[in-house]
């Protein structure tokens, strides 16, 4: 009875250690970097895109790795769902 009990346990440690591990990845996308997403943006909620002029300047300041950063979250179709307009956009300034 005490061997199945620590089997269990130790699964069940596993299995938290696990969905702990997944979850701290989430949210690593470029695009929640509000630090790095604020100058595309006209409000402090980050809802509304600065005009076309005003997004290519805060583009052409952001370095090419992270450009290339953002157009790499902005191709995966579940991140692109949360930033639709803001990836329209830059995937029009990036290539």
């Amino acid at each position: 009875m005490n061997l199945k009990m620590l089997t269990m346990g130790a699964m069940a440690l596993a299995m938290m250690t696990g969905a702990g591990l997944a979850g701290s990845t989430t949210g690593t996308s470029a695009l929640d970097d509000s630090a790095k997403m604020s100058p595309f943006f006209t409000d402090a909620g980050m809802k509304t895109l600065r005009s076309e002029a005003d997004f290519k300047t805060a583009w052409m300041a952001m370095k090419p790795d992270e450009q290339k950063a953002v157009l790499k979250d902005c191709g995966d179709s579940t991140i692109n769902k949360s930033h639709a307009d803001f990836c329209a956009m830059a995937k029009m300034m990036g290539g």
